[in-house]
């Protein structure tokens, strides 16, 4: 044997000391290293009490689901200001890190969603908060790269939008002008595909929350609640986690570990987890699945066409709206594999009263359930899934659609934002079919399939078909678009009254499909 192996062999080797009805023992583990131990809270303002005016904090969950929602009132009590925000999104006007939007205590967010914030959405119009929308998936990616010491990196995701172009609004004056607009990315082509590079995301502070921490700083997540608190872990000079339970080294596994302790650097015992639930969605009775309004059904006319779609042993990602409630069709004699944006592969139906998890939401932040073989994982490796194009098929919905598939649902500037969550990168994916579902026309008979999109884009030349509730058209990047089935009732010459885009018209129309 080697010397140096000898040695190291040796330095494993328990040392005792042998006296009469004692055994010490001084020592009973090898490291080529000096051993880091997490240090432990139980006081969210002690935990945070060194973040400092004009740090910049990751902030892990998605939707109110994983958040760290003491480490959170711990910000509060020190009261910090000037905060630059990494989280998806931020919570509501009363919870999560709306608590901190309201007290004025962030001064930049960059995420990918606003959502149904109200209050995030009129800081950001109105000129008091700075906010840098970024694709979900692009944000995970960067995040991840930041934790793994790659600086930037090329994306297929947001080539010929404004994230790609530059322009996106980061900041309005007080009268509603831009202040401050994003910077456009470099762009290049790799074996014939656009990418744009992206920097990666570090931060001072990761403010993370996991199910259980065992006296190592090794975490567990509960299901979905893993989102992006994983990959934050990783990428911050200091990472807070909070956690329901504290357990003894070797409670749980090693191969069970989600994130190792090396990333961990404090660890605080949560207290009164309130783990509020954003959207509570339960499964109707069968004598409440009669459409409720004609407004409903039309919605259903919409989505029973989009459900014919589904083919057996398919991986399908279900849009927000409409695209979600297809699910509720899908035919028994199929195996459909639904994937989430926020970590499940196997998505189930809504629960039953009393069956809800708080730690178990779809992308729409819904209640939800999975079946047998289901799995979870962070966000990170949920986009690694959807941009690799493992993903065969996407459905969701759209403000606008243009002749060439060219796609916008995001955004209207300086009126609405809600962001564009996942939807870029699940447009950008090779070899994933993309179809839109939504009402032929906008309220007031205004177009919505048009000869080019006026509002900002999701994608370009993206979009392989339309689903509206009067005709489905195939769409072409190159040829355009093409009529090939009509609803019930509907003729063509009421699609060309409602359509400004020109459009050809197949051989052969057929009767528009239904479940």
């Amino acid at each position: 044997m080697a010397p140096f192996a000898r040695r190291l062999l040796l330095a494993s080797h328990l040392t005792v000391l042998r006296r009469p009805n004692v055994l010490r023992v001084l020592s009973s583990s090898f490291s080529t290293s000096r051993c880091r131990r997490a240090e432990f809270y139980t006081d969210p303002a002690e935990a945070v009490a060194d973040i400092p005016d004009e740090a910049k904090l990751l902030v892990g969950g998605f939707g109110l689901c994983g958040i760290p929602e003491n480490l959170i009132s711990g910000l509060i009590k020190t009261g910090v200001k000037n905060l630059t925000a990494v989280s998806n999104n931020a919570g509501v006007e009363d919870f999560g890190l709306g608590l901190l939007l309201n007290s004025k205590q962030i001064k930049r967010m960059i995420s990918s969603y606003v959502g149904e914030n109200s209050e995030f959405e009129r800081q950001y119009l109105s000129g008091e908060l700075e906010v840098e929308l970024t694709p979900q998936g692009t944000l995970a990616e960067r995040i991840r790269a930041g934790g793994a010491g790659i600086p930037a990196f090329f994306t297929p995701t947001a080539f010929g939008t404004l994230v790609h172009q530059g322009g996106s609004p980061i900041k309005y004056n007080a009268d509603g002008t831009v202040d401050i607009t994003s910077v456009p990315r470099e762009a290049r082509q790799f074996q014939g595909r656009d990418y744009i590079m992206e920097e990666a995301i570090t931060g001072d502070f990761a403010l993370i929350k996991a199910w259980k921490a065992d006296r190592a700083g090794n975490l567990i997540f509960r299901k979905t609640a893993r989102n992006f608190n994983s990959p934050m872990c990783k990428a911050a000079k200091v990472t807070i986690a909070e956690v329901e339970e504290i357990v003894d080294v070797d409670t749980f596994a090693g191969e069970d570990v989600h994130v190792p302790g090396i990333y961990v650097h404090r660890v605080l015992q949560g207290k009164n987890h309130e783990k509020r639930i954003e959207k509570l969605t339960l499964q109707k009775e069968s004598s409440e699945d009669k459409p409720s309004s004609p407004g409903a059904a039309v919605r259903e006319r919409i989505i029973r066409r989009a459900a014919l779609e589904f083919k057996d042993g398919m991986y399908a990602n279900l849009g927000i709206g409409i695209p979600m409630l297809a699910s509720n069709y899908i035919s028994p004699d199929i195996t459909l594999h639904l994937q989430s944006e926020n970590g499940i592969l196997g998505l189930g139906p809504f629960p039953r009263q009393g069956e809800e998890d708080p730690d178990l939401i779809n992308a729409g932040k819904e209640t939800v359930t999975v079946v047998p073989g289901a799995s979870y994982f962070g966000s990170d490796d949920s986009f690694g899934m959807i941009r690799g194009g493992h993903i065969d098929l996407t459905i969701l919905g759209a403000m606008q659609v243009s002749k060439y598939g060219d796609l916008a649902n995001w955004m209207i500037p300086g009126k609405m934002v809600k962001g564009m969550g996942g939807a870029m990168d699940l447009v950008s994916a090779p070899h994933t079919k993309v179809i839109v579902t939504m009402e032929h026309a906008a309220k007031g008979g205004k177009p919505k399939i048009l000869d080019s999109c006026n509002l900002p884009l999701t994608g370009v030349k993206c979009v392989d078909m339309i689903i509206t509730e009067m005709c489905v058209f195939e769409v072409d990047g190159e040829e355009g678009l093409t009529l090939t089935e009509l609803a019930d009732g509907v003729t063509v010459e009421d699609v060309v009254e409602r359509t400004e885009a020109e459009f050809q018209i197949a051989d052969e129309i057929k009767l528009m499909g239904q479940v």
